[in-house]
């Protein structure tokens, strides 16, 4: 008899560990930060558990660096920090786009700027999309829940490899520390992707020469394949091409084209009681849940209330949001920040749509009562009707 799922009580940094060794990550490096250090204590332990390797860093800068020479090798590797290592990591970030390794970065986001404060926030998601110098499409996912926390490390881990590219899982303080039960697969109800492996012979194959999907296969070092990566423009051989203005342009197409053929597949967002909305909430991670409240507590005042939550934050869904515009008449943005992705919001609804924004940053979680007291001083007025 087939045994049954484990299911266990875990903080959101201990599913993010427990997801990555699920994807078959076999490499962390990492320098503790807060309120990021559970993921990287999870992984001390377990990792030489299941034959992987755990190696403390002198810093952010050093930890993803360790991450893309692990990943050079053949190995599923990530790392995790928090909003000041983020910012530390973009010049990594950046070369590993180009580099084409795969690998994913959490971030469980706090209040900044500076070294700000240990508490939560959602104040990094612009960096997220546009902190890497180049300006190329980035995959993102944010989490609600620690369940969604174990199940988009996984995602993240999985796409990362498809498509030879980091991957960001943008977590915060709140998610992070809070415990949930997890059901952790078997190993077998997880599927898994990996890298694209040579099939040509080793005289034949270029390292940057791209399928048909535009991700070239990538074989380990070490092997018979000659692999030549390189952070500067090059050719398919690798070799620095930098003042050819034709390679400039289809090294930068191509690595864009690779994630934009696949943003339906990328993107994913959830309704609450949308059907029939005039009034939308659009909200990601733990001020989803808040929101979510709020639209139900709208509902129960008369109020039409729903909610779009979307989990991938880039690429953003700007389909869902632009059909969202067109149903509504007034679109409420609540995050943990002064305002960031209110202004994707708006640039996709193109006026169609009055936008509210709701900001909180005092290290606090956005409330129901909040978001609701923006929805009623929205709402439309009706006329109530004389009794017959």
């Amino acid at each position: 008899m087939r045994a049954k799922p484990r299911a266990r009580l875990m903080l959101g940094n201990e599913a993010c560990a427990e997801g990555a060794i699920a994807a078959g990550v076999r490499f962390f490096a990492g320098y503790p930060i807060t309120p990021a250090t559970e993921t990287a204590e999870v992984m001390a332990r377990r990792l030489p558990e299941v034959g992987g390797v755990y190696i403390q860093m002198e810093d952010e800068l050093g930890s993803l660096s360790a991450v893309v020479g692990a990943s050079a090798g053949g190995v599923k590797a990530m790392t995790a920090t928090s909003s000041p290592g983020f910012s530390l990591m973009q010049e990594f970030i950046s070369s590993a786009i180009i580099g084409e390794y795969p690998l994913v970065v959490a971030n469980v986001m706090r209040l900044g700027p500076g070294i700000g404060n240990i508490v939560a926030s959602q104040m990094d998601v612009m960096q997220a999309r546009w902190g890497a110098h180049g300006g190329l499409p980035m995959i993102a996912f944010c989490p609600s829940s620690v369940r969604e926390t174990f199940e988009l490390t996984i995602r993240a881990v999985n796409w990362s490899e498809r498509l030879r590219t980091p991957v960001l899982l943008m977590t915060d303080g709140v998610v992070g520390h809070m415990r949930e039960k997890v059901v952790i697969p078997e190993p077998g109800e997880i599927e898994l992707w990996n890298r694209p492996l040579p099939a040509v012979p080793p005289e034949e194959y270029q390292c940057f020469d791209p399928g048909p999907d535009n991700v070239p296969a990538i074989p380990p070092f070490g092997g018979k394949y000659r692999v030549h990566y390189n952070a500067a423009i090059h050719d398919f051989r690798g070799v620095t091409t930098m003042a050819d203005p034709k390679w400039c342009e289809y090294g930068v197409r191509r690595l864009a084209a690779k994630i934009e053929a696949h943003i339906d597949e990328l993107t994913e967002t959830h309704s609450v009681l949308m059907d029939d909305a005039e009034i939308a909430v659009f909200a990601y991670g733990p001020v989803a849940r808040a929101a979510e409240a709020s639209v139900r507590q709208a509902r129960e005042m008369g109020i039409k209330a729903g909610l779009m939550r979307t989990v991938t934050l880039w690429p953003f869904p700007e389909k869902q949001v632009r059909e969202m515009a067109k149903q509504v008449e007034v679109i409420v943005v609540p995050e943990m920040n002064l305002g960031q992705m209110v202004l994707e919001v708006e640039r996709c609804a193109a006026g169609q749509a009055q936008i509210e924004s709701v900001t909180r940053v005092d290290s606090m979680l956005i409330t129901p009562k909040q978001v609701l007291d923006r929805i009623t001083a929205v709402a439309p007025r009706r006329q109530i009707p004389w009794p017959s």
